[in-house]
């Protein structure tokens, strides 16, 4: 690498080795232009060959990230002087402060709206945490260049010092068509497809009691369910409707996509319900754009942010995301209507092509780079 180029590090004490966002989207079209580190967790050098790569360890619980992780991203790191930092992880923001000793930038990407989030999970919550959390991020409004992936946060963080940008998550539509199918025949197998975290938050009773409804006229289907869970074996067990489509349902735990899309295949429909809750209304959920990216018709909730993407391009359905009924009929439709999901799927990737890809964020993430870099930046 060459050692003249402004050096920028990456940091994440959560992001899982092969996050899209970070390893296929950013990473690479940084390293064109700068030297290029990344510190994140059990990380896998050959990804990227042009990062050089910092492994770090894993834990679940925040205050162990706090007192383990961020020294060692510290130790391991601050003897680099990277010009920049960008850091992912809000547990991080107190030890970015002593890189700026040395006149680093600092980047803070805001990947979820905490201040509306933070009271729906199941670990790192607490008064103490959201209190540490409001401090330390009011402090990054003040101090550091922020960068959203969302336009909706910008109605909570409205006091903003420094440059800022919204960088959506849409698809690299190059990394995806590798995994692009012929279109699902009437013959074909019935297949449905979700990748992402599996939670009650986001509809995954409404998803079993909906395959529940539909395996009474089309019993031989399979789901394949890719991500985290956020329940256990035992809350699966509780929902009347698991022991119905059981059998039918395939759980991979998270997988790299490039692993986890190679299972599209000629899948019926993309999945992407959630709950109207926390900051989930004013974000898009990034399945959304891959689906659509992929061909697959799109089935997700019926919010207004939702529905100029999929109706108005006329690629999937928008659902009450509480509603069964309306899931199992509308899968129905696409399997009995495999002619109107292949036209449904095209056009979703027309609008992909032309609206939703990775092409229209990479400039708004170099521009920012450019100016905190610029020699006059302050």
């Amino acid at each position: 690498m060459n050692s003249k180029r402004p050096r920028v590090l990456h940091i994440s004490t959560a992001h899982p080795p092969y996050d899209p966002r970070i390893l296929y989207k950013y990473l690479p079209v940084l390293a064109v232009h700068y030297d290029v580190f990344c510190a994140i967790p059990n990380a896998d050098p050959a990804v990227v060959p042009a990062v050089r790569f910092i492994s770090l360890p894993y834990f679940k619980r925040v205050i162990l990230r706090f007192l383990v992780t961020c020294p060692l991203i510290l130790w391991k790191t601050v003897r680099l002087r990277p010009a920049l930092i960008h850091v992912y992880s809000p547990e991080f923001l107190p030890f970015a402060y002593l890189y700026r000793i040395f006149g680093t930038r600092v980047i803070y990407e805001v990947q979820e709206n905490l201040h509306k989030k933070i009271h729906l999970k199941r670990h790192n919550r607490g008064w103490l945490l959201k209190r540490a959390f409001a401090f330390f991020d009011q402090m990054a409004r003040r101090h550091f260049s922020l960068i959203f992936t969302e336009h909706g946060y910008l109605t909570t963080y409205t006091n903003l010092s420094k440059p800022h940008a919204v960088i959506y998550n849409y698809p690299l539509l190059s990394f995806l068509d590798t995994y692009r199918r012929p279109y699902r025949q009437a013959s074909d197998p019935i297949e449905f497809f979700y990748i992402g975290w599996l939670s009650f938050e986001r509809s995954i009773v409404t998803l079993l009691d909906g395959l529940a409804l539909v395996k009474a006229t089309h019993p031989h289907f399979k789901a394949h369910l890719f991500g985290h869970r956020s329940f256990s074996d035992q809350d699966l067990e509780a929902l009347p409707a698991y022991a119905i489509v059981k059998d039918n349902l395939i759980f991979y735990g998270y997988t790299d996509q490039s692993k986890a899309f190679a299972q599209v295949s000629r899948a019926v429909a993309g999945l992407a319900l959630l709950k109207p809750i926390g900051d989930y209304t004013e974000s898009y959920t990034t399945k959304m754009f891959e689906y659509m990216a992929l061909g697959l018709p799109v089935i997700t909730a019926n919010f207004p942010l939702y529905r100029p993407v999929v109706e108005g391009n006329q690629c999937g359905f928008c659902i009450d995301p509480s509603d069964p009924e309306a899931l199992a009929l509308h899968l129905r439709f696409l399997i009995d209507h495999p002619q109107e999901a292949e036209k449904m799927g095209k056009r979703g990737r027309q609008a992909a092509e032309k609206s939703y890809n990775w092409a229209s964020e990479e400039p708004k993430l170099l521009n920012l780079y450019e100016l905190l870099l610029s020699p006059s930046a302050s």
